[in-house]
Order: C-alpha cells, then structure tokens, then sequence
C-alpha cells in the first residue's frame, strides 16, 4: 500500500486553524511578499497564492481595498484586477502549461466564499483528469509541489509572461 504524507494539513483537520478575527488579505497589503506567498504587487491589486489550493499553482487575485461588494469595487481596480488576471494567467502557462483554467469571484458565503468579507478572484489552472478518484473518494487534494517552489517559480515567470 502507498501512503500520501501531507504533515501540513494536520492543522486543519485538527480544528487548530480557525479562522481569524482580521482580514487575512489586509494583513498581506504591507507584509514581506516572500513570507505571505505575494507573487505580484500592481497598482490596486496583488496577486497571492492559496494556501489551500484546490491545483498546483492556485492564486488569488485581491485588491488592496477592503470591500466585499462588487458593486463597491471602483472601475479602475476592477480594470486593474482583470489585467492583472491575465498576467497570472500567463505566468501560470509559461511554468504549468495547463490546459484550461477555472477564473472567478464568490460573492458571499452562500456562493462558497471562504473570506466573504474581502472580494477576490480565484485563478485554478486544470488539467485532463485532475478532478481524480482522491478527490472523491479520499477527501483529499494531491498538490505535487510545494508552496516556496510553486511562489518561487511563478514570481521569476511573471516579467517573461507576455500579455
């Protein structure tokens, strides 16, 4: 029998991470980008991975304004998170090479938003097949790399992706 090692999510399943009491996107507007997984910082948005990704490169792209209305959200962040969704886009094929991609925003808890309070937009690069028998049956995700490799790789791609 093979076994998966997955230390890090114990945490989690052991209730030990509860969801804070802050905006976990507004404490990553001023943190060390290396340390909170900070691929890119434009203008009105950054770009972060998931740290519960549902692939391997996961990101998420936040603006800086806390708001969680997209009717709340001014036009020139909106444009600024779309150009900056393309970027990551790009980055995302230039390492990955995946075959089609899951792009959106969950507007409220009832539309599966895990941090309702701060709009985002989620970018899951997908493959042929990776929705797998683990998934279903073991109620577990297999992310072949790690975060620092994942962060590292896409963070040296984004100057080269061409948009």
């Amino acid at each position: 029998m093979d076994y998966l090692w997955t230390p890090w999510r114990m945490p989690y399943l052991r209730g030990e991470t509860r969801k804070p009491d802050h905006c976990v996107f507004c404490d990553k507007v001023d943190a060390d980008d290396e340390k909170e997984f900070v691929v890119f910082r434009s203008t009105y948005v950054y770009v972060t991975l998931n740290l519960y990704p549902y692939n391997t490169g996961h990101m998420l792209v936040v603006p800086y304004q806390h708001v969680a209305e997209i009717g709340d959200v001014p036009q020139e962040t909106l444009a600024d998170l779309m150009v900056t969704a393309q970027q990551a886009v790009a980055a995302l094929q230039t390492v990955y090479h995946p075959e089609g991609f899951n792009m959106g925003i969950n507007l409220g808890s009832s539309a599966g938003a895990g941090i309702a309070e701060h709009l985002h937009m989620h970018i899951v690069p997908r493959w042929p097949g990776d929705t797998n028998y683990m998934t279903v049956i073991g109620q577990t995700r297999i992310i072949p790399d790690l975060l620092t490799d994942t962060y590292h790789q896409l963070r040296d791609a984004w100057p080269k992706s061409k948009v």
